[in-house]
């Protein structure tokens, strides 16, 4: 189906803006349910490149040329899967009304500006948080840590979860966190928040899906999920992740308003710290993410296809069919599985596990500097099973690299 525009007909097609590992789960999602995908990143041969219908290469930060490009493939839909797009490209898009943009681009633009977006859950829309401040010097982190005490958390503006981190402890460590975190922010700022460490329970990533039907908008909640990094370099999840009723209720309350404050349909994951019965707004990440994974085993519906789904205007159920748990290995972008390996020994090891399943992302994947290596998955009657089965998954992976 086509409909007729000034510029031309929109077709039923899907564009990806970002080919990443993750991307490649939900364009095979979307191809599915009958949609065509086309795959976009800045390089060739992008791991969601090699099963989109499409492919294209292009500088998703320059406003012009990715212009070019949605005039010239004309798709229905546009999703944003990629942290650097050029969001005044996509503003000027949605704005024509005949293209749908997801996320929406102000909510691409809050995924890049921790400022901006703590500023709404907190100023604006008036979600516990942990005490935070931003700084755009040495010499303001100094102040305040001389006024909030240690120790203190000191992230870029615009990172990765962990990544460009650090926690102070004495006045000493003011200049090598700032350092530190301004390098790793993913596009250049010169400020960092400082956050006060909460002692918390569990980190959780509430999985939240907004849809919009006949009757309006909707928000449907996935069973908690809670996660942990693991000597920074192992990302370990698990679903369910047990909340007291009152917790639950603060997390779903919490969920729900920031995303219908960033608006659109689709998966957020929404990031929480959770101490008792009390629940902190820590991130949002208005796409799916590795925290996610675990879905691949322990839902009817993963976060790929309820994101999939959401977009196209289809029902959802965010349905838990088994506890189960994931382990995300990552390394630098250089790390290869070996040459002379015996991949397929390693594999039968790993998968000798009970209840286990594994994705190895072995295609050239450009997206962070940081690059993922692998998943283990593993189902079980309880999540501390599943959490242990995972593990010797992951273990047994170990013998590729």
């Amino acid at each position: 189906m086509t409909d007729s525009t000034d510029n031309g007909p929109v077709t039923d097609a899907v564009m990806l803006l970002g080919s990443s590992e993750l991307s490649r789960e939900l364009a095979l999602a979307f191809q599915r349910l009958g949609t065509e995908v086309i795959a976009v990143d800045r390089y060739a041969d992008a791991p969601a490149h090699g099963v989109a219908d499409r492919s294209a290469v292009v500088k998703m930060n320059d406003a012009e040329a990715l212009t070019a490009l949605i005039e010239t493939e004309r798709p229905r839909y546009v999703v944003a899967e990629a942290g650097l797009i050029a969001t005044d490209a996509l503003i000027a898009v949605a704005e024509r009304g005949a293209v749908e943009v997801f996320p929406t681009p102000r909510s691409t633009r809050l995924s890049l500006d921790r400022e901006g977006l703590r500023r709404l859950a907190s100023d604006e829309l008036g979600l516990p948080t942990a005490p935070f401040w931003f700084a755009g010097s040495t010499e303001e982190l100094a102040a305040v840590a001389q006024h909030a005490g240690f120790p203190l958390v000191v992230k870029p503006i615009a990172s990765a979860p962990g990544e460009g981190e650090s926690v102070l402890v004495r006045p000493e460590d003011v200049e090598p966190a700032w350092h530190r975190a301004v390098a790793a922010g993913r596009i250049p700022h010169n400020r960092v928040m400082a956050e006060s460490v909460v002692d918390v329970d569990v980190e959780v990533t509430l999985l939240t899906v907004r849809t919009v039907g006949p009757t309006g908008p909707a928000v449907h909640f996935c069973e908690p999920i809670g996660h942990r990094l693991r000597d920074g370099d192992v990302l370990e999840t698990w679903q369910p992740q047990a909340l007291s009723p009152t917790a639950l209720d603060s997390a779903k309350s919490i969920g729900a308003r920031i995303v219908n404050s960033l608006g659109g349909r689709g998966v957020f994951g929404v990031e929480l710290l959770v101490r008792g019965d009390e629940v902190y707004f820590d991130n949002v990440r208005p796409r799916p993410h590795d925290s996610g994974l675990v879905t691949l085993r322990s839902q009817r519906l993963s976060e790929f296809e309820l994101h999939a789904r959401a977009i196209l205007g289809l029902p959802v159920d965010t349905i838990m069919i088994s506890p189960a748990a994931a382990e995300v290995t990552y390394a630098g972008a250089e790390m290869k599985i070996s040459a002379g390996v015996d991949r397929q020994g390693v594999l039968a090891e790993a998968l000798e596990v009970a209840e286990s399943d594994l994705r190895l992302f072995d295609r050239p994947d450009e997206t962070e500097a940081r690059r993922r290596l692998a998943v283990a998955l593993a189902t079980a009657p309880d999540p501390i099973v599943a959490r242990d089965r995972a593990r010797r998954v992951t273990a047994s992976l170990q013998g590729l690299w």
